[in-house]
């Protein structure tokens, strides 16, 4: 009787040590389980928080950078910016579901102000450089651009191999400006002296007061300077260089991908078309 009595016992002391292995496993599982668990959240958290996209959104606003001296793709109409960078980038924050708010810079720091984070983008008839792929990356090209050249009726330029030697003026920052002043010895016309200026328009007063030979600026610009003046200026048919514009988002951004989609979209729609049309008509 003693005997059984001591199975019995040895038996219940097994089962409730058996009883209690298992709970042990058990949270210990749920512990792991727990954990992982966090640290999927803690991951997709922070994944969502790196996200240009989701900041934008959570803002409800989009910010645009630009220089709004450069018609037709951005300039001021009744203290309004319009133009063509400005109505692509607002098919961008329609497609996000937020306001577009543009701010209107010198455009040398429109590069320098997306890559230190102070704007979302910048639409500013940008071209595609070695030199800005450095600081920021640029979306899909939506426009085939050039450098024009500009000079007085009359004048002894007449290709871009006459600007060796001469006085050019060039908008401060702007593709002109780095070809022309030629730092690294790359271009292959060799400007005597570059003036810069803040805006193209104070570059072409000066030329017509005959304080400098020529201006270099991008071939839209050009035009629309030129219908202004027409009795006094004309821009070459040969230009200085070839280029294509696209939209500056900071490194690694997110925001590239869905400009990249807008760009598409009204690339395959046709209205990339009317959009430019619309200005470049527009007298």
């Amino acid at each position: 009787m003693k005997k059984m009595k001591m199975f019995a016992a040895f038996a219940l002391a097994a089962a409730m040590i058996a009883g209690c292995t298992a709970c042990g496993g058990s949270s210990s599982s749920s512990t792991a389980s727990s954990t992982a668990a966090s640290g999927t959240t803690t991951s997709a958290a922070s994944a969502a928080s790196d996200s240009a996209v989701a900041k934008i959104k959570a803002a409800g606003k989009i910010t645009m950078v630009t220089n709004a001296e450069f018609e037709p793709f951005e300039y001021k109409d009744n203290d309004k910016i319009v133009g063509i960078d400005v109505d692509i980038a607002q098919k961008v924050a329609d497609k996000l579901g937020v306001k577009l708010e543009i701010t209107d810079i010198a455009f040398d720091s429109c590069v320098p102000s997306v890559q230190t984070g102070k704007a979302d983008f910048s639409a500013a008839g940008l071209s595609v450089t070695e030199d800005r792929l450095k600081n920021v990356d640029f979306t899909d090209t939506y426009y085939n651009a050039s450098q024009a050249i500009i000079v007085k009726k009359g004048s002894d330029i007449k290709s871009r191999t006459d600007l060796n030697g001469k006085t050019v003026g060039v908008q401060q920052g702007t593709t002109g400006d780095i070809y022309c002043t030629n730092e690294d010895g790359s271009s292959d016309i060799k400007v005597g002296e570059v003036k810069r200026y803040p805006k193209g328009m104070d570059a072409i007063s000066d030329m017509i007061a005959g304080r400098i030979d020529a201006v270099v600026i991008d071939n839209f610009p050009a035009e629309k300077y030129v219908s202004k003046n027409s009795d006094k200026i004309q821009k070459l048919d040969e230009a200085l260089t070839e280029e294509t514009y696209a939209i500056a988002v900071p490194k690694n951004s997110d925001l590239k991908e869905t400009i990249n989609g807008v760009i598409k979209e009204l690339n395959d729609s046709g209205e990339m078309d009317k959009i430019v049309s619309q200005y470049i008509s527009a007298d």
